[in-house]
């Protein structure tokens, strides 16, 4: 099978993997419904004191909310994504039988993760925000060209996902507890990838310097093209920019941590 091929194949089965859950699908969707709900009526009563808060109307603002239900899952913001099971590997010692796959092992993870975050997307994402759609006003664009657009910023911010996600997950060479890992992840991914407050109301200078960092990319960057708020290639250039960054240093350190294995366990 030629590496195009087995990659593809490694997306095919990451995708068809989730997809076999149905009821925690099915309970994902409710949850992210009702979250939706909630985080909606909050944004509403903070819209209605600052007006424009951010640069946003409140029909925009609602469509932020959403959009954060349905990528939630998606980008595995919180974590739970290929990285879980690649620290659960690098514990029990089976990242030995990984990297002896005549395969790149960041690009095995990385198509495992984009078949994930696929999945996630239709089968998780998709319905909370049709509901959203249809029973709140939302800022959503009528040009084909927008949501194609749109959907590239989607594509970009799940590879930035995966890049910050893979780092993390290679500590576990390190530190053989994925506890803490797991925590930092959820903290910084939530806060700092705007799944509370969209990234441009925060205050500056602070929210200067958040919406430099790679978190940028996964919700505030998407959002903002879906929106017209920003220019689809400014957008992109900041994605590839810190997707480039990201998948690099995982390089670097996938390289630095496999010199010399102790695989656990002898």
């Amino acid at each position: 099978m030629g590496s195009g091929r087995l990659y593809v194949a490694v997306a095919a089965g990451g995708f068809r993997r989730y997809a076999t859950y149905r009821a925690a699908t099915a309970a994902g969707v409710f949850t992210n419904t009702v979250f939706g709900i909630i985080l909606v009526y909050t944004y509403l009563a903070l819209w209605d004191e600052r007006p424009y808060l951010g640069g946003y109307d409140q029909t925009q603002a609602v469509t932020y909310a959403w959009l954060g239900q349905a990528l939630f899952s998606t980008l595995a913001i919180q974590g739970g994504g290929a990285e879980k099971d690649l620290m659960a590997r690098i514990r029990t010692g089976e990242i030995a039988v990984d990297l002896y796959r005549p395969a790149d092992l960041q690009l095995w993870w990385l198509a495992s993760d984009l078949g994930r975050s696929l999945f996630q997307l239709l089968g998780r994402g998709v319905i909370p925000f049709v509901f959203g759609a249809l029973f709140f006003s939302m800022a959503l664009p009528r040009s084909v060209t927008t949501w194609v657009a749109f959907l590239v910023a989607v594509a970009l911010a799940m590879i930035v996902s995966f890049g910050i996600r893979y780092l993390a997950a290679l500590l576990m060479f390190w530190l053989m507890d994925d506890r803490g890992i797991a925590q930092t992840l959820m903290i910084a991914g939530v806060f700092c990838s705007g799944m509370t407050l969209p990234l441009n109301a925060f205050p500056d200078p602070f929210g200067d310097i958040v919406r430099t960092l790679p978190w940028a990319a996964q919700l505030q960057m998407p959002a903002d093209v879906l929106m017209g708020e920003v220019s689809p290639w400014h957008a992109y250039g900041f994605q590839a920019a810190w997707a480039l960054v990201l998948l690099a240093a995982g390089r670097l350190l996938q390289s630095a941590a496999t010199r010399r294995v102790v695989v656990q366990g002898g």
